[in-house]
């Protein structure tokens, strides 16, 4: 895992730095389930490390902001958690310089039908490619989608859609959660190739990105991971949540 912070101390002991904390909320859920009623709903401010190179706005240690919503199925959970984020940026009075960014990536089988088109699509013009999406189309050919080289997203142009692989529930679900934000006044931009990052994720997926920070410009991301806690050995628990970079909040 590129993000994992690796060492051996000077007792010969590995030590391993937790880079985000969705992960330790689900073990927690697993182990933990007959201690909560739920829907469970709580927040943290965790201390956090990344190995990989940082971007402008996250250092190694950094801290975030998270909101998790679990034990809840129905989507108007994750119109909670981004109303509830949108009511955080209007107290911090930033409201104007986010914009909200949202899709549905479905199901692992959706994803699974529409990650064999994309393959096909991109392997015919894999030489048009930048090096790093290269690398990605055969390990995770969905985050080529987040490319930011010019020469990708031209070949993305007439790339399949992944909306487009979506089952008639899930899409009926996302209208739904749409009209929610509607009905709340949220203004959002439906964007066909957000996919997050993080291969946990399934339905809802959104960020708050700005222009004012470059070209990283994410300052919060989430969506719905109904599957990681019955990864960890829990019970299958439908979970949401966000994460803010605090850091990137600040310069914002």
């Amino acid at each position: 895992v590129g993000q994992l912070y690796n060492f051996t101390d000077k007792g010969g002991r590995s030590v391993s730095m937790r880079p985000e904390m969705t992960p330790t909320v689900a073990r927690m859920i697993a182990a933990r389930e007959r201690h909560y009623k739920k829907p469970i709903k709580w927040f943290s401010i965790p201390q956090l490390f990344r190995y990989e190179r940082q971007q402008k706005g996250r250092l190694r240690e950094h801290f975030q902001l998270n909101a998790d919503i679990l034990g809840e199925e129905n989507l108007a959970a994750d119109a909670e958690l981004i109303a509830l984020s949108r009511q955080l940026w209007r107290r911090l009075g930033v409201d104007d310089a986010l914009q909200l960014e949202i899709n549905s990536i479905g199901s692992a089988a959706d994803r699974a039908r529409y990650r064999e088109a994309l393959v096909g699509y991109l392997g015919e013009h894999r030489d048009s490619l930048d090096e790093d999406s290269q690398r990605r189309l055969e390990t995770n050919p969905l985050r080529i989608l987040d490319s930011k080289s010019p020469d990708t997203q031209a070949v993305l142009d007439s790339a399949p859609v992944l909306s487009d692989y979506l089952d008639a529930e899930t899409q009926a679900e996302f209208a739904e959660l749409l009209s929610q934000l509607d009905a709340l006044g949220i203004p959002y931009v439906v964007n066909p190739r957000l996919v997050r990052g993080l291969d946990y994720y399934n339905k809802t997926v959104f960020e708050w990105t700005t222009e004012h920070l470059g070209a990283q410009s994410t300052v919060c991301g989430g969506g719905r991971y109904d599957t990681l806690v019955s990864t960890f050995g829990g019970k299958e628990t439908p979970a949401a949540g966000f994460a803010v970079g605090l850091e990137r909040l600040i310069l914002l």
